[in-house]
């Protein structure tokens, strides 16, 4: 039952959802055509309005015109009625007019102040005839001068001619948006189709707020606009379809010294010829003819100071508003120093990368030949240990104590060259062997070097303070062996003291890396020599006073390196010393998930 329940519902939702996917675009299409038909509907209002208003400006202008032929002596009947139809024909086409645009305060205005300056023109015409009539020819034709000086009436023909232009633009822009919505919603279900309609119905309501707004600021933005224009240190122009100058601001003046006072020049006679490249000219007649934005284009050009120049133009087109005609913008940025900085930037990044190449070749060669050296010495090595021991069989109980000494002196000398070459094998294998990334628990590694670091030393006494150590990413083999030599050495160089204090703790770097510290109470050393610390085979203190080798140190510098860290050490002789070394803070998470790739 519950089953059966629940394809009930689905079944019903499906017919619901087929309900308003069919029916929604019925409802769109029924709304598309009324809009198309009230769209048609003001596209022939708004073409009778300005008829009509282009009517009533060629019958005053035809009745003036016959007033004027009255005055030059052509007195017929068909210009006298010519003369007179402007008062009669206007007393109805005037009315009309404004019956005609009562729904549009703007125009009504507009056709208000028509009105008067018509009436103005009106009355005159009809002083113009009576003094005519009575014989004063120069006050009738006055009359008429002052009917053309005092009211003015083409501005207000264009302004109402304009209005109504804007206003069919905008409905024509909003049936155009209506009927596209139509045919999307067409194509999408019943939700995507009531969202996008929202979303018009807001962009709509938007786009009108702004409008308003921009029009109550139009005259104060024009001005700044022009003077912005003007003060913008970046070289801009305007020209027209035929690449002839409309507008250029001072610094494009400058750059390339043209005369502030001339209007129009050619694109191709500007700078002296610098703009006469084909192709540059080509690309901008595309951006005319074909609309194609033209961004971040490189040219050299020999400028109006006679310095070659690199600069960088971009071009756009734009649609003037009076005419059809369509307008390039262009403006050019002078990128020279830039060009020049970037020129230097790669020179030294070639010289760079040449340099980091040869070091690599170097390092490996370094390292090629301190694997190869190692394992070359080891032959040699045996044979002097070997032959010592044979020596020392051979000659039996006829040794002598000097003998002897000699023998003993000659295998040590062999034991410690085989432990240089075997620090040298590990010195070289931690810059070739790959990292194996994991999760490393620094407590548990710290705890067994220590562990491993105190049995090396069974008879003296040493106090481990091991403070909380966090889990970081790294090669788990590695990082413990640098921990053996930071601990190794901090009980080795503590031997001289009764009590040895060694502590180990952890913080975190502003970048958000760990810091690791190995603190002592030991021999120090003195920080003008810190630089050699971390060398192979470098020491600061005798073979005789504190044993080692000298490679340790030189070990941990590479490892913590090779794992995007760095090493340090702060110390002062006799009062112990401190080892630093920092980890990245790596995400565990992206960690184990590395482990498992």
């Amino acid at each position: 039952m519950k089953f059966n329940g629940i394809v009930r519902w689905r079944t019903a939702g499906l017919l619901l959802a087929m309900m308003i996917i069919v029916g929604m675009p019925y409802i769109v299409t029924l709304s598309g055509q009324r809009d198309t038909v009230r769209a048609n509907a003001w596209v022939i209002h708004s073409n009778e309005v300005k008829a009509l208003t282009y009517r009533i400006a060629y019958v005053i202008h035809d009745s003036e015109a016959a007033s004027y032929r009255l005055l030059a002596g052509d007195a017929t009947d068909a210009v006298r009625q010519r003369a007179a139809r402007a008062a009669s024909e206007t007393a109805e086409l005037l009315p009309a007019l404004h019956a005609m645009v009562r729904d549009n305060p703007r125009q009504q205005a507009l056709v208000s102040a028509l009105e008067s300056s018509v009436n103005g023109r009106i009355a005159l015409m009809t002083q113009a005839q009576a003094r005519l009539g009575k014989g004063d020819a120069a006050g009738a034709r006055q009359s008429l001068r002052d009917g053309d000086d005092l009211f003015g009436m083409n501005a207000r023909i264009g302004a109402i001619v304009a209005n109504e232009d804007n206003l069919l633009t905008d409905r024509q822009v909003m049936a155009g948006e209506q009927a596209r919505t139509g045919r999307v919603v067409l194509t999408i279900t019943a939700l995507a189709q009531l969202v996008l309609l929202a979303i018009i119905v807001i962009m709509s309501e938007r786009q009108i707020g702004q409008r308003q707004l921009a029009e109550t600021r139009e005259g104060r933005a024009v001005l700044r606009s022009q003077l912005i224009f003007q003060a913008v240190r970046e070289p801009i122009a305007l020209f027209d379809e035929d690449l002839n100058s409309l507008l250029v601001n001072n610094a494009f003046s400058e750059l390339y010294g043209m005369d502030a006072d001339q209007r129009s020049m050619p694109l191709i006679d500007i700078g002296g010829g610098v703009w006469s490249d084909a192709v540059v000219l080509q690309r901008l007649k595309d951006v005319l003819l074909r609309d194609r934005e033209l961004w971040d284009y490189d040219l050299t050009q020999r400028t109006a100071d006679g310095l070659e120049r690199h600069v960088v133009i971009n071009a756009r087109r734009l649609q003037k508003l009076e005419t059809d005609a369509p307008t390039l913008l262009l403006t050019v940025s002078d990128v020279t120093v830039r060009a020049l900085a970037e020129q230097q930037v790669n020179d030294l990044n070639r010289q760079l990368e040449g340099k980091v190449a040869q070091i690599s070749d170097v390092n490996r060669e370094l390292e090629a030949f301190s694997y190869s050296v190692s394992h070359d010495l080891r032959a040699p090595l045996r044979h002097i240990s070997g032959f010592a021991r044979k020596l020392e069989q051979h000659l039996g109980d006829r040794i002598d104590e000097k003998a002897s000494h000699y023998i003993e002196v000659i295998g040590g000398s062999a034991q410690r060259m085989a432990l240089l070459i075997d620090d040298l094998l590990v010195f070289s294998r931690l810059g070739r062997g790959a990292l194996r990334l994991q999760a490393v628990d620094m407590q548990s590694l710290v705890e067994e070097a220590s562990a491993l670091a105190e049995s090396g030393a069974p008879d003296r006494r040493i106090v481990w303070t091991i403070k909380p150590l966090p889990m970081v990413i790294g090669d788990e083999n590695m990082l413990r062996t640098v921990w053996q030599n930071l601990l190794g050495n901090a009980v080795k160089y503590t031997g001289h003291c009764d009590v040895a204090q060694i502590e180990v703790s952890a913080t975190q770097g502003r970048q958000g890396e760990y810091q690791f510290t190995v603190s002592d109470n030991g021999a120090g050393f003195d920080m003008q020599y810190a630089d050699k610390l971390f060398g192979v085979f470098q020491r600061l203190h005798r073979a005789s006073e504190f044993p080692g080798n000298g490679i340790g140190l030189a070990n941990v510098r590479r490892i913590v390196a090779r794992h995007g860290g760095r090493v340090w050490a702060e110390a002062e002789p006799g009062r112990g010393a401190h080892f630093h070394f920092s980890l990245p803070a790596t995400d565990l998470a992206g960690a184990h998930t590395r482990d498992k790739a």
